[in-house]
């Protein structure tokens, strides 16, 4: 996995999981909730997370010289923040509906809500 995912350097794994799964998580979980907190539909994370993507692949490339236009390394990093952004999301959104619905909705686990009564 070595080269095709992340540089095939000393330091490469430690690289890629700082920048695309601690940095790029991070915004990808904000993302996400910020989208909610709007009360839009999922359906545009996916455009957010296209654009993150690239900038973590810049990011590799102006910090420690990575290939700018690796599209394994892209499609990863873009798999990676779309499950983020799509925690990020689902989270926020069961906030909202148990927090302004309390007296239909009830909280079942960190990710669903569940009508109450049923």
């Amino acid at each position: 996995m070595a080269g095709l995912f992340y540089d095939d350097t000393p330091n490469g794994l430690l690289q890629f999981l700082f920048v695309t799964i601690l940095l790029g998580g991070a915004g990808a979980i904000a993302s996400g909730r910020a989208i909610a907190a709007g009360w839009k539909a999922f359906t545009i994370v996916p455009f957010y997370m296209v654009v993150l993507a690239a900038v973590v692949r810049f990011l590799h490339y102006a910090l420690f010289g990575a290939d700018l236009l690796s599209v394994p390394a892209y499609v990863l990093a873009l798999v990676i923040l779309l499950l983020a952004a799509g925690y990020g999301y689902r989270s926020k959104r069961v906030s909202q509906m148990t927090t302004q619905y309390s007296w239909i909705y009830a909280k079942s686990g960190p990710l669903g809500w569940t009508q109450k009564g049923a």
